[in-house]
């Protein structure tokens, strides 16, 4: 029987009748502190004083849930009545439905005692590394200074959303701004929304014009903003003027740094990365690619966690290896589990397409000696005359472009003689022409869009210094030029072959129309429209995702791959938001310098919810010096994944890449500026 006559009396009104044997000692034992109930009050009524006078009943008390004031005086006819409900409202009911009753009392105030309250309250099935992650790794810790690494496709945004609902249901944090690239921000916003039930306002520059005057950053509790609008040096004071609980940085590794020599070399996002970590209490860092195979620019980055935890390379290496890390977790795919046991991610196979240039393609071949002779001989001008570096790097562009294709190379070839052309004229003009303040390092921090237009202002770089220079550079592109229009023309060049034979061989492999699904990966923005032409004269049914599309766009783009075309031509900008893992084929018509770009590119297809066995290939030329270099990275990753024994592919770029960064192997190597043994030596 309940001891608690007011938790009793609340059963009562929704289950079951009462015995009269037990109404009969309600009736004798109504006195302060018991509970009634009457269709004259709007709620029951808890007893603070009663007493029967002439015939009346005077009773004094409150209301149980409001606690309203009650002082009546009631005829004992009536007052019989009151006694008569109470009496019915017996308990005589199913197990099941008390069951139910304790079962609404004790979720009411899970709060208190349940461990995994955001799991409960939440729209969302964890996986067992989440909740580990969560629960045994982040939630322990006193000052949530953490580092979320797992492999690409893990659910990193759903281990955020619990953690944020956490401790908020713990009433621990209550300000709250997360960080992320910007076409992720509604992603963000509509998962925390959907799942979680956590309405975030987005803060960007038609807000803060809008509000001028007034510091945005303290106005609302749960803001989403994008890094780039916030490592804004007219954004960083209002930032830094607030304070937040909890801040999540999304794609945390974009804020990097690099050491050279004595020197630290800081990006905006770095300097941003900075400005969180002292405003907040607790900084949650997510990313699936937070190690570019340099040791000190990983440590740079734990450095924004906890300023100086790890003061040497061999310190945190040491750490790595005893799996003894307090500020990160990292899983990779191989070692994600189900509640059953059950591997989450099926197998990944990656293969290399080797083209020989020299046998295949001889035209190729010569136009490449061509251009790297061109590009070798303006690299070593510019790197001895001053402040003549980012021009060095302009020209091993053209180098990377003829890596992606001919027709990428021709258009921007194109485009440097009319530049060319107007500092020509600007030199007769005495016009100072456009500088760029970014490296190959930390151009590819930047997002699709942005990357590209700096690359155009690369274009216009050249270490010519007077009317009859720029002339014979002229010349020179237009033989360029001319060579490169005659292989587009006469369909010689020898990757699009091997494109079209492989995917004549998949579609054959695969013939099933849900099968047939192929997505193919280029950065270069002229490739992607070439590319897409040319699949759509071989018959395939082809649309494109790419960096100057917003977002809803590629969405849709998304929704038109998985229910109507065969072939998806994407730039970096799938690789980021955009989830694939309804097609199973991917082809890397070229290999990205930074190997961030590849992991994301092929976690887009390998991911959780992918039924099928993902096959990835690599389109390489091997009788290129960057083709050796990006071959022998493939090599060595080959290696390790036959000595590990078990598969484990996923995590090996980072270890293939220690210490060394495969941009500056790569310029090295397009440029000639070392002899490719050495180069490859490096990988050893």
């Amino acid at each position: 029987m309940f001891t608690n006559e007011r938790f009793y009396i609340l059963f009562l009104q929704k289950y079951g009748q009462v015995s009269s044997k037990y109404g009969e000692k309600l009736l004798n034992n109504i006195r302060p502190g018991s509970i009634i109930k009457s269709s004259n009050w709007p709620e029951p009524v808890e007893i603070k004083f009663i007493e029967e006078t002439g015939g009346y009943v005077h009773i004094v008390g409150a209301t149980t849930l409001s606690r309203g004031h009650i002082d009546q005086i009631i005829p004992g006819e009536e007052f019989s009545k009151i006694l008569a409900e109470r009496i019915n409202s017996a308990f005589s009911t199913e197990p099941w439905k008390v069951f139910l009753a304790l079962e609404t009392i004790r979720y009411r105030f899970a709060s208190i005692y349940d461990p995994l309250l955001a799991m409960n309250t939440s729209k969302v099935d964890p996986l067992p590394h989440q909740i580990e992650a969560v629960y045994g790794y982040v939630l322990k810790l006193p000052r949530i200074r953490f580092l979320i690494a797992d492999d690409p496709g893990a659910g990193k945004t759903i281990m955020a959303g619990l953690i944020i609902k956490e401790l908020k249901l713990r009433h621990i944090i209550k300000r709250i701004l997360i960080v992320a690239p910007g076409h992720l921000k509604d992603q963000w916003q509509r998962e925390l929304s959907d799942r979680f039930e956590e309405k975030f306002v987005r803060i960007d520059r038609e807000i803060l014009d809008a509000l001028y005057g007034e510091n945005v950053w303290m106005r609302e509790n749960q803001i989403i903003t994008s890094i780039d609008f916030a490592k804004r040096e007219e954004v960083i004071p209002s930032i830094c003027a607030a304070h937040f609980d909890l801040i999540v940085v999304d794609e945390a590794h974009k804020m990097s740094a690099y050491r050279y020599g004595d020197k630290t070399d800081k990006t905006e996002r770095y300097k941003l990365g900075e400005a969180l970590s002292r405003i907040s209490e607790h900084l949650l860092f997510l990313t699936a690619t937070p190690h570019k195979g340099d040791p000190e620019n990983f440590r740079l980055f734990l450095d924004l966690l906890e300023p100086g935890f790890f003061a040497t390379n061999e310190m945190l290496q040491e750490s790595i290896r005893n799996k003894d890390n307090p500020l990160f977790i990292r899983r990779v795919k191989e070692d994600l589990k189900d509640f059953e046991g059950k591997p989450l991610f099926l197998p990944r196979y990656v293969k290399t397409i080797l083209f020989n240039l020299g046998i295949n393609s001889p035209k190729e071949k010569e136009l490449y000696n061509i251009l790297s002779e061109y590009v070798n001989t303006q690299y070593n001008v510019a790197l001895t005359k001053d402040k003549k570096r980012n021009v060095a790097f302009a020209l091993v562009i053209l180098q990377r472009r003829l890596a992606s294709s001919t027709y990428a190379l021709h258009e921007s070839l194109v485009r440097r003689k009319k530049k060319l052309q107007d500092l020509l004229e600007g030199v007769q003009e005495k016009k100072k022409p456009q500088e760029s303040t970014f490296d190959v390092e930390t151009v590819d921090d930047l997002s699709e869009a942005d990357r590209w237009k700096e690359e155009e202002v690369w274009e216009t770089l050249s270490v010519a210094e007077n009317r009859e220079e720029l002339e014979k550079e002229i010349r020179t592109i237009d033989g360029l030029i001319e060579r490169a229009k005659n292989i587009i023309h006469n369909e010689e060049e020898i990757k699009l072959k091997e494109l079209k034979k492989s995917l004549h061989e998949l579609a054959q492999k695969y013939p099933k129309k849900e099968d047939k699904k192929i997505l193919i990966f280029t950065e270069s923005r002229d490739t992607l429209e070439y590319l897409e032409t040319k699949t759509r004269e071989w018959g395939y049914l082809t649309n494109t995702i790419h960096g100057g599309m917003k977002l809803e766009d590629r969405i849709k783009a998304e929704s038109v791959f998985k229910n109507e075309t065969q072939v998806l031509v994407a730039t970096e900008a799938a690789g980021e938001g955009i989830n694939l893992q309804f097609c199973h084929l991917m082809l890397n018509y070229d290999i990205p310098w930074n190997p961030n770009r590849l992991e994301q590119r092929m976690g887009r297809i390998h991911r959780y919810g992918q039924h099928e066995e993902v096959f990835v290939f690599n389109l390489v030329a091997e009788d290129t010096r960057e083709g050796m270099v990006v071959n022998k990275v493939f090599q060595k990753i080959e290696e390790i994944k036959r000595a590990m024994g078990d598969d484990k592919v996923f995590d090996v770029i980072s270890e293939v890449l220690y210490n060394k960064s495969l941009s500056q192997l790569l310029m090295e190597a397009a440029a000639n500026a070392r002899k490719i043994d050495d180069i490859l030596k490096d990988l050893d």
